[in-house]
């Protein structure tokens, strides 16, 4: 594969994805918004920042008169003696000042930005929390990721120092037009006009600028997506020795990021040397027109180099203040794609008077339910059906019949197109999602285990459990006899996703972590799919235990695990084709029997 093709392969890989340039103008409106983080610290850290900038700004102002017109003309020329020892001290005493309130700005700056960063990241991640599976479901976990750390993280040099660095140097810079004027006006003027000309360049740069930056984190969260999906999918990849390829994918993905960077540190570059450019030629008018100006004696020597200091002064802010703007940039583009995620909204909302059903029975209820992932396929059609509060409910049929669809919307991550989902005869809807939630557990085929010990792990279903209630649960699907044989038992460390654990392991912990939440409703969603036959036997009778009194819904393919339920409803293409007991169903022998049948690879089956 060549390099070009390859580059074009990759770019066909990430065709989809979320991350795409945010195309808006540059506003202030926007920044405020950023800048709304540090109305927390408006009466300790900001006000503190804000008096030591007037301080330093206040010394370095004052220090060039010192030196020009008092140091050099009244001590010097005048022969002042005792008068310069004064003002040696004086001085010496102004950079002391200076020192301590500089020391002073940049230790609460760094707090201040780290607090403000803290505070966004915090909001960020909470924000996530409460979107709907749809939000996950069309965005990678590692375009997440990049949002939540590199785009804040990029923010962190703007809030520790840009800010405070942007008042401080517009105040010095304001301080110095005025002196200068006060000294000359002809010579403040004649060096002024070289400044429409360094603006009028630096707009035209202005957009170029933020779109690179932006470019910079759109290709950041290319690469941590796929490198993301390489370490989740590390097993694939060696399996079917794709190690080289993969290396290459990464390659050209990585070789994006870095000409991304290269391009926008290039259009960054540009503008000091023009700022070092514009000192120059306004130093050399100083030079010429000031010369002058001391020979017809409008000018004397000491207010000469007084203004040849705050000339010197005045474009290190400019210069800074091009950095600060660059900064401004970066956060403009970073801050775009936080606030994108921030204005998403949870398609499954709550109503303001939502109810909070505390003491719930466990009825449910479908009424012509109709619910579409695409607003194109239905993924449920027009179905109908009753559970019995304490009942157990299987649902059955091929892959994309619609069973994980019907658990997705008792769980309420989505929200039924037409139709209601009853809860105990009140629509889901006009519940409190979080009330709804608490006392539904999930048990799914692929079970998630955190890092951290498998006490933890268990203790996730609810945090406020003893210890001793996290073994009973252990105990009561028969997870001890596994955890008794680790090197620490309860407090043995598993890595991400349970790795050092077998599946039918893992299954185990899912199944003692749903008990110990003690739901009303319990769904397990192929939840015996992954477990040999053997750990099947153990944990049977531990269901009967995890499934009485409660309402529970079993998606399964292995249909000897179902045989048991007061109801069985097969579902294909999103609707109901049949329902009943695996007694009735068999006699029947409509769809499920001959699913059955060809599960068993029976001629016959009663």
């Amino acid at each position: 594969m060549t390099s070009n093709e390859k580059k074009k392969l990759i770019r066909e890989r990430f065709h989809y994805s979320s991350d795409q340039a945010i195309d808006k103008p540059f506003n202030w409106k926007q920044m405020w918004r950023l800048f709304s983080y540090l109305k927390p610290y408006t009466k300790n850290l900001l006000p503190l920042s804000f008096v030591t900038v007037i301080i330093v700004t206040a010394v370095r102002l004052l220090i060039p008169i010192l030196i020009g017109i008092y140091i050099l003309e009244k001590a010097i020329i005048e022969k002042n003696q005792s008068l310069l020892i004064m003002l040696l001290f004086f001085i010496s005493g102004l950079y002391l000042i200076n020192y301590v309130a500089n020391f002073l700005r940049i230790r609460w700056m760094n707090q201040l930005g780290q607090n403000v960063i803290y505070d966004l990241r915090q909001h960020l991640f909470s924000h996530v929390q409460s979107l709907s599976h749809r939000f996950f479901d069309q965005r990678s976990a590692g375009s997440i990721l990049v949002r939540i750390m590199n785009d804040i993280n990029s923010l962190q040099e703007l809030f520790t120092s840009g800010v405070i660095n942007l008042l401080m140097d517009i105040f010095l810079l304001l301080g110095i037009f005025v002196i200068l004027f006060s000294i000359n006006a002809k010579l403040a003027l004649a060096i002024m006009v070289i400044m429409p000309i360094m603006f009028f360049i630096s707009t035209r740069l202005r957009k170029k600028i933020r779109r690179s930056w932006q470019n910079v984190r759109i290709k950041q969260s290319k690469l941590n997506s796929h490198l993301n999906e390489s370490i989740q999918g590390i097993r694939v990849t060696q399996a079917y020795t794709q190690e080289k390829e993969n290396i290459e994918f990464f390659d050209g993905v990585n070789t994006e990021n870095f000409s991304s960077w290269q391009e926008a540190t290039k259009k960054n570059a540009m503008f000091r040397p023009f700022v070092e450019m514009t000192n120059a030629v306004g130093t050399a008018i100083l030079i010429w027109y000031g010369s002058t100006l001391i020979r017809g004696g409008e000018i004397s020597i000491g207010e000469f180099v007084s203004f040849a200091f705050y000339l010197g002064m005045f474009w290190e802010p400019i210069s800074r203040l091009g950095q600060v703007y660059n900064q401004l940039l970066m956060g403009m583009a970073s801050s775009e794609r936080i606030f994108e995620y921030l204005d998403e909204k949870p398609i499954v909302s709550e109503a303001e008077d939502a109810m909070k059903l505390t003491d719930m029975k466990g009825k449910i209820e479908f009424q012509g339910v109709t619910f579409s992932y695409d607003n194109d396929r239905k993924a449920l059609n027009d179905v109908s059906f009753e559970m019995k509060a304490g009942e157990t409910v299987a649902l059955v049929g091929h892959t994309g019949s619609g069973k994980s669809t019907i658990a997705n919307l008792i769980s309420r991550f989505y929200d039924a197109t037409d139709g209601k989902v009853m809860i105990d005869g009140y629509d889901i809807r006009d519940l409190s999602v979080t009330s709804l939630r608490s006392q539904i557990s999930v048990v799914l085929q692929d079970t998630f285990i955190f890092s951290g010990t498998i006490m933890e792990n268990i203790r996730f279903g609810r945090p406020s459990a003893t210890d001793e209630e996290v073994i009973k649960a252990a105990e009561a699907v028969g997870a001890d006899e596994f955890i008794s044989k680790l090197p620490n038992g309860f407090l043995t460390e598993v890595e991400e996703r349970g790795n050092v654990l077998s599946v039918g392991e893992r299954q185990l912990v899912s199944f003692a972590r749903a008990l110990l939440a003690n739901p009303r409703i319990i769904i397990l969603d192929e939840a015996t799919a992954s477990i040999d036959t053997e750990t099947e036997m153990k944990i049977q009778h531990a269901l009967k235990t995890l499934l009485k009194g409660r309402t529970a819904i079993m998606i399964a393919h292995r249909l000897s695990t179902i045989r048991d339920a007061n109801q069985i409803i097969v579902l294909d293409h999103g609707e109901i084709m049949e329902k009943g007991t695996h007694q009735e169903l068999m006699e029947a022998q409509g769809v499920y029997y001959d699913l059955v049948k060809v599960q068993f690879n029976l001629p016959e089956v009663g």
